[in-house]
């Protein structure tokens, strides 16, 4: 149900207290005992709450040390580029990030003044740096300290490796062992040494991220044709990194852009509350987006992104805030018709909880499907090795290839997918709304929605060990079953869950990675009366899945080498 104060201002009473929350950051030590409270890497990253004991100074201690092991044991010695957004937590983390690779000889690279920084930049330095040094014992890596589109009391840390994108499971594995072996033991091994408000010395680099950026942006968006067209744009950062980025843009190419919400604020007070009464800064959210939306006439387009700039909002004038998965697809159908130097084997990457939309999409222009579980990390080797021309994820996040065909950033790119909004609407004349509606009328109209649904702790651990054999559901909503998923068909990884199809639609199941709730996806392709059907028999099928996964006696683990 959705919540009163969903798409509305929260009330001062009800948003986060910042100075706790950051007093929490160091005044809350974890319990190495308590799984809640260890290392936990998600498909980006680890994320918690400081207040919880699930992010705090000593995970960020430990994670840290950990990084600079594995760097060691990799032979990465070039320089690491670290970067934050604009959340309470991410500032201090970032400072204590700082100390810990200072201490134990680590080259930083760091935005100057303490300024926050977006996501794709970081990957675009990483990219452009190893360009130089590739192969080489001086090629370099990142850290992005945000938890992303998360409330504003919660923190977050995640790694890109030298390929510039998010970290495969084997790296984050191995982090998250290592940081939990120092966490287990006090954080006696954790080097540390204090690093004043200069940030000068020591092996300190200020860098520029985004005048590099913001100038290669001409190499992967018609920017020319957007001047042009003379369009008047909304943008809304939502307090993000991304405010470092869009004047910029702005003023190097010409363009007539007006930014709402241009100051950061750590408690978000400006948001909305989202569809469950929480601040979230989720730019594919309707509530979230509402103060963006509710000016949608002023501008000929308008997009927001979330803030480490890393997922991207689309509005328009008669469409409103485009569903992420929409979007995906209308982006898909114009750039493979307008990339002239995209050879033909370049494919469409998307994830298994992504709409079918995108596979007609893709039929439509003869291009294949690689289709992988949830995680961009999962696009990074086809972006930067020439077989994915885009890769994108049903929670709005993407990216693409240069105009010439080679590789942009390996990570989600907000910005990028923004700037292509206006792209479309200045070399087409219709913008995205408008060609989604002819997209469906030519391929065929879906219904899709995501749930998030309460489990408890043990049934989401057997919800991400389900096999095909758990699934004894013969039809949903009166069709046949046709599939049952627990591998990927693009890259045969396991996909943490599970996903039934039919002719008539599809769902999948997966596990959150942090709360006690699973994740449902769902689409028809016969309408919405259709979609309820195929969710009822969802749950039933979950459900019946479960039990039987959870009566199987549990392998023992094997023993130790």
């Amino acid at each position: 149900m959705t919540h009163p104060l969903a798409g509305k201002p929260v009330p001062p009473e009800l948003r986060p207290d910042i100075e706790a929350v950051v007093a929490a950051y160091y005044a809350v030590k974890p319990d190495p005992g308590d799984r809640r409270q260890t290392v936990h890497f998600g498909t980006s990253g680890h994320r918690g709450v400081s207040r919880d004991g699930t992010f705090n100074e000593a995970h960020v201690l430990a994670i840290t040390q950990a990084l600079c092991q594995l760097r060691k044991s990799r032979g990465i010695g070039g320089p690491l580029y670290l970067g934050r957004d604009t959340h309470a937590l991410s500032a201090p983390a970032e400072q204590t990030a700082l100390e810990v690779l200072v201490a134990n000889g680590v080259e930083v690279r760091v935005a100057a003044g303490g300024a926050c920084t977006p996501t794709p930049a970081v990957s675009h330095a990483i990219l452009a740096h190893n360009r130089r040094h590739g192969g080489t014992a001086a090629q370099a890596d990142g850290i992005v300290v945000t938890p992303s589109h998360n409330p504003p009391g919660d923190g977050g840390i995640k790694y890109n490796p030298p390929h510039g994108g998010p970290a495969d499971t084997d790296i984050t594995a191995a982090i998250a062992r290592r940081a939990n072996h120092i966490l287990t033991h006090g954080g006696r091994e954790v080097k540390r040494t204090a690093v004043g408000p200069a940030r000068r010395g020591h092996g300190l680099v200020p860098f520029d991220f985004v005048t590099p950026y913001v100038a290669d942006l001409a190499t992967v968006v018609d920017l020319a044709a957007i001047r042009a067209a003379g369009l008047h744009i909304g943008v809304d950062a939502l307090g993000g990194a991304s405010l470092a980025c869009w004047p910029a843009i702005a003023d190097r190419y010409g363009l007539n852009l007006d930014l709402h919400h241009a100051s950061p604020d750590p408690a978000f007070a400006f948001m909305p509350a989202d569809h469950d009464g929480q601040i979230r800064m989720d730019c594919s959210s309707p509530y979230a987006m509402a103060g963006l939306t509710d000016h949608r006439d002023r501008y000929d387009i308008a997009f927001g992104n979330d803030p480490d700039a890393d997922r991207h909002g689309i509005v328009t004038r008669d469409g409103g805030l485009l569903t992420p998965n929409l979007y995906l697809a209308v982006a898909i159908a114009y750039l493979f018709r307008t990339r002239p130097a995209w050879g033909p084997q370049l494919q469409v990457g998307k994830t298994v909880v992504s709409s079918s939309l995108i596979d007609r999409a893709a039929a439509e222009l003869g291009r294949a499907v690689f289709e992988v579980p949830v995680g961009f990390k999962w696009f990074v080797e086809g972006l930067a090795g020439g077989t994915l021309g885009f890769g994108g994820e049903e929670s709005a996040g993407a990216s693409f290839l240069r105009l010439d065909g080679t590789v942009w950033t390996t990570e989600k790119d907000g910005i990028l997918l923004a700037l292509l909004a206006a792209e479309i609407l200045a070399r087409t004349g219709r913008d995205p709304w408008q060609h989604s509606e002819d997209l469906r009328a030519r391929l065929g109209d879906v219904h899709y929605e995501r749930i998030d649904q309460p489990l408890p702790a043990e049934d989401r651990l057997a919800l991400a060990r389900l096999g095909p054999r758990h699934v004894r559901a013969t039809a949903l909503a009166g069709d046949p079953v046709t599939g049952v998923l627990t591998r990927a068909p693009g890259n045969g990884a396991e996909i943490g869950g599970v996903k039934v199809t039919t002719q008539g639609g599809w769902f999948a199941a997966r596990p959150s990675g942090t709360e006690n709730v699973f994740k449902l996806y769902v689409e028809s392709f016969r309408g919405a009366a259709h979609l309820a059907r195929v969710r009822d028999d969802a749950r039933q099928a979950v459900a019946e899945a479960i039990a039987l996964c959870r009566a199987e006696p549990r392998q023992p683990n094997p023993p130790a080498a």
